[in-house]
């Protein structure tokens, strides 16, 4: 489990291909660990637990709690961050936090159905201390003030059923599962030397002084180590540890024109120690911020329909966005969702050349650690890997305990961010292909391929920095995609040109299919994703591809001039970065 609690704007994308680094608590899973005995938190949840559920109602107009869960995350975290050459923040904090989640009913049907799945859950903080009669005082009063909200919401459930239209899906409301009992040891005390990474940060974020077009830069450390513990009536017992680490560096500038430009870098590991050195960080800082410069000189891109590489890093962001969110389960049932997917199990969607699991399982792709990685999902239940579509055919989608037509049990994927109910959520998207070329011969596919069009060029994608899925059905099914650094690739043999202002634009099936080929090499996105459930780390790792078709739109242009004031010391440099 791995409850995402603090999240960095920007967190964008690392990278390349695939080895499998098995972590300490990994191995101890694959041993059958335990603890030793409980610890005092587990033992408090476990007891009150119990005794909720044999003294919560017992009469028709307040019916027992078939199901009872408690989701505890224990974290230490540490947060520095720094502008302009100089610390704004440096703060280390503890937080234990309890979801207390009530289910009244039947699984067939409780007071989660429908419109009402956040009744289930009541979330409150804990005592930071190993006092069990505090801990078991505060569960016991997010307990009642649970039960009194399901409570409340059964009974409208009951009432809607009863004047609505027959329901296209008619599964049941939770999956009935296996319980698992693993107790691994807490995540240790969070050691960072702040002294010393503040004085990393400030070397850092002074990198853009000599760029006075960048009018706002942040560079931000996190490092947190986290225990996550869930207890239920069916009496799982699960206590994973987590760790770790993420450094943040952005920065914008705005055009002329008024057109708001930024670039993003992060850095993840399990902890500190294996963050980048300080050569590479500064390497890639001063790469961005002569970036940001070019980009502010770079022309406006026209719409454009035509054919494009999309880098590693930006196909698997492209990949994530279009096809990641529209396979995870609760998106199969339910009156707003568009169900993109839904009735085309075992047909193909891709094509056969290509292939997609999710594996959370995975730590580590190529010595490069991957933010999707947990060891048990927020709903107690083992990760594990699912083949989502083979040779292009879709196999299955990803599943929380919230079951669909033809899905009736979990697989591993139910996850959210504290004070959220669970959902099916991607983790690690793995695109793998049959189809690949050379680097070379993909840029020469693409030039062929704008020249059988009659297009003066194609497009490649180098960076993306984020996009959103729309999945209701009340709304187009469509995507966009922000690509940070464009650039033009010429039939004509002309060097290939930046531009700016694009975005890429469309929709999911005709966007899929119209892929041609694929590299021989696959890059990592790590990031941040948020959805219903809240915002949790995914990562997808994909080769660079090649379109024969993609939309872009012109990104809305601004108003506001670029800072009419100069920075102070501005006069000491020649507005390109020298002094």
């Amino acid at each position: 489990m791995k409850r995402q609690r603090t999240v960095f704007a920007g967190a964008v994308l690392a990278g390349l291909v695939m080895v499998a680094i098995v972590s300490p608590e990994r191995k101890a899973l694959a041993a059958g660990a335990k603890a030793e005995k409980s610890p005092v938190l587990v033992d408090a949840m476990d007891a009150e637990l119990h005794r909720a559920m044999s003294s919560l109602g017992g009469s028709d107009a307040q019916p027992k709690p078939y199901f009872l869960s408690y989701a505890v995350s224990d974290s230490d975290s540490i947060g520095i961050s720094a502008q302009y050459g100089a610390i704004t923040t440096s703060n280390q904090s503890r937080r234990r936090t309890a979801d207390v989640q009530v289910r009244l009913g039947e699984p067939a049907q409780d007071n989660t159905h429908g419109d009402h799945r956040n009744s289930a859950l009541t979330s409150m903080p804990l005592p930071l201390t190993d006092d069990r009669a505090a801990i078991e005082r505060s569960l016991w009063f997010a307990t009642n003030r649970g039960y009194a909200k399901a409570l409340d919401s059964f009974l409208k459930v009951k009432t809607e059923q009863q004047v609505r239209a027959k329901e296209e899906d008619g599964s049941a409301d939770f999956s009935n599962e296996q319980a698992k009992t693993v107790l691994l040891p807490a995540a240790p005390t969070l050691v960072v030397d702040r002294a010393a990474w503040e004085v990393r940060l400030r070397e850092i974020s002074g990198l853009f002084k000599p760029y006075p077009d960048i009018f706002f830069n942040t560079v931000g450390l996190q490092a947190s180590n986290e225990t996550a513990y869930f207890v239920s009536s069916e009496g799982a017992k699960v206590a994973t540890p987590n760790h770790v680490a993420r450094l943040v560096i952005v920065a914008r500038a705005r055009a002329a024109d008024g057109m708001d430009l930024f670039r993003a870098e992060t850095f993840e590991a399990d902890e500190v120690g294996h963050l980048p050195d300080q050569k590479t960080v500064i390497e890639k800082t001063v790469a961005m911020a002569k970036n940001l410069e070019a980009l502010r000189e770079a022309p406006v891109t026209e719409p454009f329909n035509g054919p494009a590489i999309l880098s590693g890093r930006a196909s698997a962001v492209f990949f994530h966005e279009v096809l990641g969110h529209r396979l995870e389960g609760q998106r199969q049932r339910g009156d707003d969702e568009g169900q993109t997917f839904t009735k085309l199990l075992g047909k193909q969607i891709l094509p056969p050349f290509l292939s997609v699991a999710d594996d959370p399982t995975l730590k580590a792709f190529d010595g490069s650690p991957l933010s999707g990685h947990y060891s048990y999902d927020d709903e107690g239940q083992e990760a594990r890997r699912v083949d989502l579509i083979k040779n292009g055919v879709l196999e299955t989608f990803l599943m929380s305990r919230l079951p669909i037509a033809s899905f009736a049990n979990s697989n591993g994927h139910g996850r959210a961010e504290v004070g959220h109910m669970p959902t099916g959520r991607q983790g690690n998207l793995i695109v793998t292909s049959t189809k690949t070329v050379s680097d070379k011969e993909l840029r020469q596919m693409l030039i062929d391929e704008a020249k059988k069009q009659g297009k003066p060029y194609g497009l490649y994608f180098e960076d993306i920095s984020s996009g959103f899925a729309v999945t209701t059905r009340r709304s187009p099914q469509a995507f966009q995609v922000i690509p940070l650094v464009v650039y033009r690739v010429y039939v004509d043999g002309r060097p290939d040109e930046l531009v700016r202002g694009v975005s890429i634009v469309g929709t999911p099936q005709a966007a899929l299919n119209r892929i041609l080929a694929t590299d021989n090499k696959q890059d990592i996105f790590n990031g941040i994703c948020g959805a219903e459930s809240g915002s949790i780390p995914v990562s997808a790792i994909a080769p660079a591809m090649l379109v024969s078709e993609i939309e872009t739109q012109r990104q809305a242009q601004g108003t506001a001039r670029p800072p009419i004031l100069p920075p102070p010391g501005a006069d000491s440099v020649d507005g390109k970065g020298r002094k």
